[in-house]
């Protein structure tokens, strides 16, 4: 076996037979939906795709969405934009989450910079949902009403959500550490008529306090009935330079309740989740609660293998999908785990401790934070009794081989390694973990079940064992129901349609391996094209990890109107290093050993920062516009970054390079 195949975990027979994957199969052959067991995960993906309505079905039915379901109403079309699931019938998503926790089961798990390690159990988390459903009802909200939150990831949040949904509000959030355009840009497109905020928050061990950003935020949403208040300041009510605003403290969480549910048409909108927005006003991506719902049961039982009992976390803010899909765990008797601060406060130990302290089974991370860990040096499972930990989940940007080896050398040499890649655009993951495949290293295990993915050449062929655009051939329950404000649906169109009609173009390099692993290469946008031969920025930053003194790195390639290329790789240092001539070699001799000569730039430039979304993913794409001379208004939306400073570096360099 060469390395690229090694595999770092197999299932056991015993893992395999108590898979909740396995238990569906044989629900499968009692119901006679299938006629023989399926011979290996493949087949059983094959069948979904190709028996799509069946396959929905069966997951509505043993889920118990409905008792029946006439496969003629599942989808309307296999049309993309446009297919309808599950006409005419009724979901509630909240009432399904809670419903699946008992009053004694531990249902949310907390911890924060400031906050010690907490417990709610059941009983309490329904009171509490039923007591925020009282106050929203008294403030006027009523279904398909907009619900904001302003808010760190904290079980207020939670409750808040929960309660919203569950009434057929609308929800949306953003995180604390937006700025007051940004968050305008996205909440002002749906007009709330309640927010949830913080009036500050910790992070990496210092307090910020929001309030005068609140009530800026608050003075410009004119369509705002109503403001609560969470104080961060040790529960101190300080006085509000805000009309309509009652502290969460205010609220009446007293006296035992039962939630609401109000019964929703499957494509009722349930939450608006936001694109980057890099080069403009973000896109309203806007799911419906039937389609998220059943995606999620589908993916957190069957993909993740999440149980009953466990506790399920994924690190995040409330500004980023994963923050909803963490609570999806709940749909599976799940306790959901919060953290709200650092990943590296107050050194890269800290979440490894809380997997210990809070006896985390699914614990889910960035690849980022794994290489980190990696390239620190740290040993967790040496040091912490990870006993409790099934899984890691991994996602945000492709995991190089490294540091896979290292989580199994280091971390724990019985994890399952679930490294997943999908999007805001679905809230789920295209392609991630099957209970029945090994993990190998540098890949993803599987598509997803119900999740038609290939890969397609230029020219619009499905290839196998080739590069090329992650395509998605027929619809999925959880793509947006439409954007919002997007009256005529263009934007959504030209978003995933334009490229391959009728087809979703996600924009991701992948190759799906014959085995049926796959391998991500980055954003196909933001592709290196040297002398023909396209390079996904992945592998440079794969070989870059290689390297101890170099904390992370940013390429792009620029086509010259002459014809040549010119491809810069601008490289942050880790602190008490910096670039000189023999690092320089180092980084070029690296390339060239593990990929070819056309991985090696034409300039290493150290970088002071490389920028990033707020959601942590970093901009290639408007960095090339920027080298190519476009203005910093048409390349970048400084409101989308977590640090927008650090784009002034690339317009000075793009100033000092008369080449380009």
């Amino acid at each position: 076996m060469s390395e690229d195949r090694k595999a770092v975990w197999i299932p056991d027979e015993e893992f395999v037979q108590s898979s909740n994957l396995n238990a569906f199969v044989h629900w499968l052959l009692e119901k006679e939906y299938i006629h023989r067991p399926f011979d290996s995960y493949e087949d059983f993906w094959q069948w979904s795709v190709d028996e799509l309505n069946l396959f929905w079905k069966s997951i509505a039915e043993y889920y118990g969405l409905w008792t029946q379901v006439d496969e003629k109403q599942v989808l309307s079309s296999m049309e993309m934009p446009g297919a309808k699931w599950f006409q005419g019938l009724e979901v509630n998503y909240g009432e399904q989450m809670l419903n699946a926790i008992g009053d004694e089961d531990i249902a949310l798990i907390s911890k924060s910079e400031t906050r010690p390690l907490s417990h709610m159990k059941g009983r309490e988390l329904k009171e509490k949902v039923a007591a925020m459903q009282r106050y929203l009802k008294e403030c006027g909200v009523q279904k398909g009403d907009r619900v904001v939150a302003f808010t760190s990831n904290i079980p207020e949040a939670s409750i808040a959500f929960i309660a919203c949904i569950s009434l057929g509000a609308i929800w949306s959030s953003c995180s604390p550490d937006f700025g007051v355009d940004s968050v305008l840009e996205r909440f002002e497109q749906i007009e709330p008529k309640v927010m949830i905020a913080v009036d500050g928050y910790s992070y990496n061990g210092k307090n910020y306090d929001k309030l005068n950003v609140l009530e800026k935020i608050c003075d410009r949403l004119p369509s705002l009935k109503r403001i609560v208040v969470i104080p961060f300041y040790n529960g101190e009510k300080r006085p509000l330079g805000i009309e309509h605003a009652d502290y969460w403290t205010e609220i009446d969480f007293d006296g035992s309740s039962e939630p609401e549910f109000i019964p929703l048409p499957f494509d009722h909108p349930i939450w608006v989740l936001y694109s980057s927005g890099t080069t403009g006003a973000p896109k309203a991506i806007t799911h419906s609660q039937g389609g998220v719902l059943i995606e999620h049961l589908k993916y957190i039982h069957l993909q993740n293998n999440v149980k009953a009992g466990e506790h399920f976390f994924w690190f995040s803010t409330t500004g980023w999908m994963m923050w909803n899909f963490v609570h999806a765990s709940m749909l599976a008797g799940a306790a959901v785990v919060l953290y709200d601060g650092s990943a590296a406060y107050p050194n890269l130990n800290a979440m490894w401790e809380f997997v210990e302290e809070a006896d985390i089974a699914h614990f889910g991370t960035s690849a980022p934070f794994l290489v980190a860990c990696m390239k620190k040096g740290l040993q967790p499972g040496k040091n912490l009794d990870l006993s409790a930990l099934k899984s890691i989940g991994s996602t945000g940007s492709p995991l190089p081989p490294e540091a896979f080896k290292w989580v199994y050398e280091s971390v724990k040499d019985k994890v399952w390694l679930c490294s997943m890649s999908g999007g805001t655009d679905v809230c789920t993951a295209f392609v991630g973990s099957s209970p029945w495949k090994p993990v190998h290293i540098g890949e993803i295990q599987c598509r997803a079940l119900g999740c038609d993915l290939h890969s397609y050449s230029d020219s619009g062929e499905p290839v196998i064992n080739e590069v090329g655009e992650m395509v998605i051939i027929s619809p999925m329950p959880s793509m947006p129901v439409f954007f919002w404000n997007d009256k005529d649906g263009s934007r959504y169109q030209s978003s995933y349609f334009d490229h391959f009609p009728g087809r979703w173009r996600h924009g991701d390099w992948v190759k799906i391996t014959k085995e049926g692993s796959l391998i991500i290469y980055g954003r196909s946008d933001a592709t290196l094209n040297r002398q023909g031969v396209r390079i996904g920025t992945a592998e440079i930053y794969r070989a870059l990890i290689q390297i101890p003194s170099v904390k992370d790195g940013l390429i792009v390639n620029l086509e010259l109107p002459n014809g040549d290329h010119y491809m810069p790789l601008f490289v942050l240092m880790n602190e008490g290093h910096s670039l000189n001539e023999d690092l320089k070699k180092e980084i070029k001799a690296t390339l060239r050993k593990t990929y070819t000569p056309r991985h090696v730039p034409d300039e290493i430039i150290q970088a002071p920062d490389l920028p990033y979304t707020i959601s942590g993913k970093k901009m290639e794409a408007p960095v090339k516009r920027i080298l190519r001379g476009d203005s910093v208004e048409k390349s970048v939306n400084k409101g989308a970054m977590k640090n927008p400073e650090s784009i002034d570096f690339f317009v000075r360099f793009s100033r000092g390079q008369k080449s380009l």
